[in-house]
């Protein structure tokens, strides 16, 4: 089995989340969107789907594909520690500029 963070390390599969955040699409949509043949956006969907970050709904011969939230909430959980780390270095950074003499006297 594929993680998420393994699928999510493939560039294209990103671009292809970010068409979807904005909401339900067809494959041909994303065809047209990305600018990649069919086969291969097929290819990434069947990788993504299986990775449970969409799903897919068929309408006559349209399939429509969407986000699937939950396994996002996961990477979001554990990135949330790293983010909060970042954002204490940069407090720390803004305190330090805002101690430092103004040059010039500007």
């Amino acid at each position: 089995m594929v993680s998420t963070f393994e699928v999510l390390a493939e560039p294209r599969r990103r671009e292809i989340l970010d068409l979807l955040y904005a909401g339900e699409r067809h494959v041909g949509e994303l065809v047209e969107r990305l600018g990649m043949p069919q086969p291969g956006v097929s290819k990434h969907l069947k990788v993504l789907r299986a990775a449970g970050l969409v799903e897919v709904r068929q309408e006559a011969q349209r399939r429509w594909y969407r986000l699937r939230l939950q396994p996002l909430v996961e990477v979001d959980q554990w990135l949330r520690p790293y983010r909060d780390l970042w954002e204490r270095h940069l407090d720390a950074l803004e305190r330090h500029l805002d101690a430092m003499p103004e040059e010039g006297g500007r």
